[in-house]
């Protein structure tokens, strides 16, 4: 099964659940961005050594790019794999999709992209190394426009959606092949280590580059590399 079709297959999926309260609106990139998705999985080739997962969408990252930690400007720029993005029927006031013409710019996804092309020459030597997605594709929002997290979800529904990301997760590394799953964050670890029991992974994480952590704000391109340097990726 390719990467696109685990993707399309995934995107159905969750498609067909409904969220309660606190959730107001829900996005799915995976359907409304899916031409610049799937270019970004073109970069995802079998026997990468390094599968870094993040939790879910940002607003203002993967959910106008379909590139996961997916910041405008290096989506655009860098990966190269800007393609027109028709936004969903509902949105929330508070967080248009515009695409690609978003001028809001990701925090998170600058940091990590910026350290990638920081020490990588191209992103074809950077995927040669690392492979990037995220455990949950759906972005959650309150009626307020707050960013709700997956692990936020009534427990219900969470299991519903966390059991179909599971399922996709387990098809996406037996499809890379990778040597060793890493978290960015503790939560994406939690979730990689219950959905794959039985592969034999390495498992480590790195601190999340959201501007939300205090630590991520203290130098996050310094704690990561030596972080890398402990799970043996990156010399230190």
């Amino acid at each position: 099964m390719s990467l696109v079709s685990i993707s399309r297959q995934l995107a159905d999926a969750v498609d067909r659940l409904s969220f309660p309260e606190p959730v107001a609106c829900v996005y799915n990139p995976l359907q409304y961005a899916r031409q610049s998705h799937e270019r970004f999985l073109d970069y995802g080739k079998p026997g990468v050594p390094n599968l870094l997962l993040g939790m879910n969408p940002g607003p203002w990252g993967m959910a106008q790019t379909g590139v996961p930690f997916g910041e405008i400007t290096a989506a655009r720029d860098w990966l190269q794999v800007e393609a027109p993005v028709k936004p969903p029927r509902r949105q929330h006031p508070k967080r248009p999709i515009e695409g690609f013409n978003c001028t809001r710019s990701e925090v998170s996804g600058r940091r990590l992209w910026g350290w990638a092309q920081k020490n990588f020459s191209s992103p074809r030597d950077f995927f040669h190394r690392f492979f990037i997605l995220n455990y949950c594709p759906l972005v959650f929002m309150e009626e307020s426009g707050k960013n709700l997290t997956p692990d936020k979800l009534p427990a219900d529904i969470r299991a519903e959606l966390f059991e179909l990301c599971d399922t996709a997760l387990q098809q996406t590394v037996d499809y890379l092949q990778p040597k060793q799953m890493i978290g960015v964050g503790q939560f994406a670890l939690k979730r990689a280590k219950i959905a794959l029991p039985n592969h034999s992974l390495l498992f480590g994480s790195i601190l999340h580059p959201s501007p939300a952590s205090p630590a991520a704000n203290r130098g996050w391109e310094e704690q990561v590399e030596k972080q890398l340097a402990e799970l043996g990726v990156m010399k230190p």
